[in-house]
């Protein structure tokens, strides 16, 4: 797959999510989502599906309640939506313009009798979308309720899903990797959670369990749980959170200030180690990547402000940028001095806990924030092509990009995409979904949700 600019790449990798406020922060009200969608202002380029196949015209799908495709016979269908990310206010949830559109899409799934289940695969809840300015709190388990009621017609219409015949599935993604099993299944008792590890589900179905759905944060070295590092700082091995969840934090935060261009006095290495040394090479390379983005999103915060007042998930203390940012130690090493010290000394173990069947290194892992093929290449040796596995298709999240993997002979790699309003790591597609048939031999695709309510397919177009 192509590769992309460096710092949009960190940003997407750590699934930062600051592409709501690309166009300025909206004011509508709670009481605006169920209002219709403005079609005049589209975020997507319908034009540019021009390759792909209609499979619902938007006329058909005007009518309320509509199927979303011309129905078979045979409850047979898995549908696979992720990324949502649904916040705590209005300003801070990247899925308001188009809420109503996937208020929509739920009820013609309730009306899709071929649909044998739906799989929400991560990022449903945001609580990593927020600036550093955003009142420190304690209770984890309330800030979730408050998402749920900031968007209770969402729920509303994932309990009809339910009540129409369609399993409903929860797999956990890393902006709502805190989010307890309890609090979910309170706003929908019916449920099902795919959870293996803490903050992370590995979900298999199909007629032969031969399909797996995941988030991709496992693989991601910014983005999978982390309760290592942390550990002797906080004294606990609650600190589940991993270091994208501190980059979010300030990266929101500079989104949300007006993208400021303010003058900041980083630390600078400038001794790279040899590449032998993997340890050492490993910890520069993490720094330059944090360099990068570093010099381009500041945000009006000093460097020595304690911004980030953390007493959740096992810290208890307020920390400044500079706590975080790798720097030339006294010893002479390269790590962050309080906040993820050497972060890469703690990969494996991170790994091992977080139950990745195939371990990569350090350094492998942080090149995937080049090249978005590094999830496919996990797809791969995490399950399609290894030999303890009989799975043929793999559907992850995570990054917000759909693409479509046809590897011949019934086996597929999807990326069901997301649904936020704006989507900056791939404008030519939000409100996007994968669909597989299950049977002896499996066939899948991806469509995209229009706004005038089609269903297109845009699997030729994102074929990799």
């Amino acid at each position: 797959m192509k590769k992309r600019r460096l710092s949009l790449l960190l940003v997407t990798s750590m699934v930062l999510s600051v592409s709501l406020l690309s166009s300025g922060c909206s004011s509508k009200t709670a009481a605006s989502k169920t209002a219709a969608p403005d079609t005049a202002a589209a975020n997507t380029t319908e034009a540019d599906t021009t390759e792909a196949s209609t499979t619902a015209s938007g006329a058909d799908a005007l009518k309320v309640g509509a199927p979303l495709w011309e129905v078979g016979g045979k409850r047979d269908k898995i549908v696979v939506v992720s990324d949502i990310h649904l916040g705590i206010e209005d300003k801070y949830t990247e899925t308001l313009k188009n809420l109503p559109l996937l208020i929509d899409f739920l009820q013609r799934v309730q009306n899709t009798k071929d649909v044998r289940e739906l799989v929400i695969d991560g990022d449903f809840l945001d609580e990593w979308f927020l600036p550093v300015y955003y009142p420190s709190y304690t209770d984890q388990k309330q800030f979730y309720k408050g998402i749920i009621d900031n968007n209770q017609d969402v729920f509303n219409e994932l309990n009809k899903v339910i009540e129409s015949g369609v399993k409903l599935v929860y797999v956990p993604g890393n902006h709502d990797m805190t989010l307890e099993a309890d609090v979910l299944q309170e706003a929908i008792p019916k449920l099902i959670q795919a959870r293996d590890a803490t903050g992370l589900g590995r979900y298999q179905t199909g007629d032969r369990n031969e399909i797996v759905i995941e988030h991709g944060h496992r693989y991601d070295v910014f983005s999978a749980p982390d309760t290592v590092t942390n550990k002797e700082l906080c004294g606990n091995q609650d600190t589940i959170l991993p270091a994208g969840y501190i980059y979010a934090r300030y990266a929101a935060t500079w989104v949300l200030e007006g993208r400021p261009s303010v003058k900041k006095d980083l630390p600078v290495i400038t001794d790279v180690p040899d590449k032998s040394d993997t340890d050492q090479y490993g910890a520069y390379l993490y720094y330059a990547l944090l360099k990068n983005i570093s010099e381009r999103m500041t945000p009006n915060e000093d460097l020595n402000e304690k911004i980030f007042d953390l007493h959740i998930s096992g810290f208890n203390n307020a920390y400044t940028y500079l706590d975080f940012y790798p720097a030339k130690q006294a010893d002479g090493t390269i790590s962050a001095p309080v906040l993820y010290k050497n972060i890469q000394r703690t990969w494996e173990e991170r790994q091992k806990i977080n139950g990745v069947k195939v371990p990569v290194s350090f350094i492998e892992a942080l090149a995937g924030a080049n090249d978005w093929s590094y999830y496919v290449k996990q797809a791969k040796a995490q399950y399609l092509d290894n030999p303890d596995e009989k799975v043929d298709v793999v559907v992850f999240g995570h990054t917000h990009v759909p693409e479509y993997h046809d590897m011949s002979d019934g086996k597929y790699f999807l990326n069901d995409g997301t649904w936020i309003d704006h989507n900056t790591d791939y404008p030519q597609a939000t409100r996007t979904f994968a669909v597989i048939t299950t049977a002896d031999k499996d066939t899948a695709s991806l469509y995209q949700y229009g706004e005038d309510g089609s269903v297109v397919d845009i699997a030729a177009s994102v074929s990799k």
